[in-house]
């Protein structure tokens, strides 16, 4: 059975990523890519469907032990976890290089005292679980093969098969370091290089070496956001620039139930969000990126924006069910795909315009065509922006005039206006102004609860939503209006759990509601975020830094978020890490140092 949640550690090579459980079990593994078949896919299933274990050895009807301690080594993605037995201490390095060539992922064991019998089990299991490979030996090596994909697996210890897995049964003792690796490579090319795991290793901490030192943020937070920098370079693919909400599908919103969902793509909401936050901690070469991936994603259609596309720029995300993955703690179905990539979600235009904005006002260098393709994506708006859509959270219920989508067409249209005041973009200047005006103007009037003083979810809704805490972070409204404040009070009170984290949206207690889906879910990290981040804006600094650090403490021991908190189970929740809850952890690390609103 996989592990919880916040057992895992991620370690990645910026194009796919490795789950690893405290047992030392890699119970998840895409490659080549984030959004490629899992070899390892003991996650969502059993050990019938992948998994690599390398630890201590134990009685077969025993659990593995699991690590008595584990951190990354510095500001890496370099993890390191060690054993405690009764026989000596045991350490296993494990690490994915920044590519240049085949994929790798490295795991190296070192005798730290004693002398302590090791092994590693590891069954390949391609497409999901689904099809065992035809493991064999190659020139003293061996690889397992199924269709296109071969793997590579190469140790100096001594292997041998049984029950269809490749075992390794060894004993380090201080000093010794023994090296175990697996490289995927197309099965119709040549083996791919015998890898260099010392090598390796240096390279790979002199990269995020390098790429730390130029965090601009050096506040008393440094160690949290430093960590969600990390994560996010990690969820980011280098080839393209796309940045995947998370490297994992399917990892349930609750528990049991259905809320299950593939996150290996590229939202643009996300990766929007994304972008902010490290151009405000200093990174311009992902900004540059992201844009470039962007334009070319779109490409001359603007008018038919999706909201999520592959991270090479891939339009067709259709979604399908696994049905031999039970998921995880039979949480099904498990599916691969999104079928809400081409869903209407009007707040999209806002988040894509923010971020050009944010770029362009950051020093990064121009670019025509992204000036044109802001301009494109504000005409289509200004006949769009009155249709009811899907919203942020991409309900599957019917369509409404969600708040929240309204308020991000005003961000576009006025983001837009001030490229054009700026000199850098012509357009017409004053029928846009009366656009944001009508915008601006139509929410105040339709989504606002004069009884309540709260603006509402959708239109002539009573419903609350989460998402409304953006409104003054977008400038929509000042932090001092008491429409502002009323609403986040509001919000406190309706959509709180008893922790003090917050709901995205009510549920309806189970049953289908807003987003047509039964079940309920956990708090949303990102709207707990926000939160905090609307109260250091209305004056109240020292609860907003409470709320912050209590956040903070949700975090597993490695410093990783998934997308929710399950204040019933006292658990991590959805897929992990996530993205969109590393962001606003940074955000609102920020404002708080901006506003000196932090302990110590």
């Amino acid at each position: 059975m996989a592990g919880r949640i916040e057992d895992y550690a991620l370690i990645g090579d910026m194009q796919t990523a490795a789950l690893v459980c405290r047992d030392g079990t890699v119970d998840w593994l895409c490659l080549p890519r984030f959004d490629s078949h899992a070899i390892f896919a003991g996650l969502l299933g059993t050990e019938e469907h992948g998994f690599w274990r390398l630890g201590p050895a134990h009685a077969s009807d025993q659990e593995p032990p699991t690590a008595a301690r584990r951190s990354y080594r510095g500001d890496s993605l370099v993890l390191e976890s060690e054993w405690d037995t009764q026989r000596g201490t045991v350490r296993v390095t494990d690490f994915m290089p920044p590519r240049d060539g085949a994929p790798q992922l490295i795991r190296i064991v070192e005798g730290v005292s004693g002398r302590v019998p090791m092994r590693s089990a590891l069954r390949m299991r391609f497409s999901y679980g689904r099809v065992v490979p035809w493991v064999h030996k190659h020139d003293g090596r061996t690889v397992a093969v199924a269709g296109p994909d071969s793997v590579w697996f190469d140790t100096s210890a001594e292997t041998y098969g049984k029950s269809l897995t490749t075992y390794a049964d060894f004993t380090v003792a201080p000093g010794d370091r023994i090296a175990f690796t697996i490289s995927w490579q197309p099965s119709h090319k040549e083996p791919p290089p015998l890898p260099e795991p010392e090598q390796s290793l240096e390279a790979t901490e002199d990269f995020w070496r390098e790429w730390v030192d130029h965090c601009t943020y050096h506040g008393p937070y440094r160690e949290a956001v430093i960590r969600s920098l990390i994560t996010l370079k990690a969820l980011t693919y280098a080839p393209t620039g796309g940045i995947v909400a998370a490297p994992t599908t399917s990892l349930p919103e609750d528990i049991g139930g259905v809320r299950n969902w593939d996150y290996r793509y590229t939202w643009l909401r996300d990766a929007a969000i994304t972008l902010s936050s490290l151009l405000r901690t200093g990174y311009r070469e992902e900004a540059r990126a992201w844009r470039e991936w962007l334009l070319r994603a779109v490409a001359g259609d603007p008018e038919n924006l999706q909201i999520m596309y592959g991270i090479a720029g891939e339009r067709e995300l259709g979604e399908a069910e696994l049905d031999w993955l039970p998921g995880y703690e039979n949480s099904g179905p498990v599916r691969v795909g999104n079928g809400a990539a081409h869903q209407l979600q009007l707040d999209v235009y806002g988040e894509v315009t923010e971020a050009l904005h944010l770029a362009h006002m950051t020093g990064l260098a121009r670019n025509d065509y992204a000036s044109l393709l802001q301009l494109k994506l504000i005409r289509y708006l200004e006949g769009h922006w009155q249709e009811p859509d899907e919203g942020i959270w991409e309900v599957r219920g019917p369509r409404r005039h969600f708040v929240h989508s309204k308020v991000m067409a005003w961000v576009a249209v006025d983001r837009t206006i001030k490229l054009i005041e700026s000199g850098d973009a012509d357009g017409p200047l004053e029928r846009w102004k009366e656009l944001r005006d009508d915008i601006h103007r139509d929410v105040c009037e339709k989504g606002y609860d004069k009884e309540r003083n709260t603006f509402t979810q959708s239109y002539g809704s009573k419903e609350l939503d989460a998402s409304l805490l953006l409104i003054p972070q977008m400038g929509f409204l000042p932090p001092d209006d008491k429409r502002v404040i009323g609403t986040i009070e509001a919000i406190q009170r309706e959509l709180s759990t008893p922790d003090g984290f917050i709901l995205r949206y009510p549920t309806e207690g189970g049953n289908a509601g807003v987003d047509g889906l039964p079940g309920d879910e956990g708090a949303f990290l990102a709207c707990s975020f926000w939160m905090a981040d609307d109260l250091a804006m209305i004056g109240r600094v020292d609860e907003a830094r409470k709320l912050f650090e209590k956040l903070l403490s949700l975090r597993n021991d490695l410093g990783l978020l998934a997308e929710e908190w399950d204040p019933h189970l006292q658990r991590q929740v959805g897929n992990f890490p996530q993205a969109f809850s590393h962001v606003p952890l940074i955000d609102t690390a920020l404002r708080l140092t901006a506003s000196g609103a932090y302990g110590g």
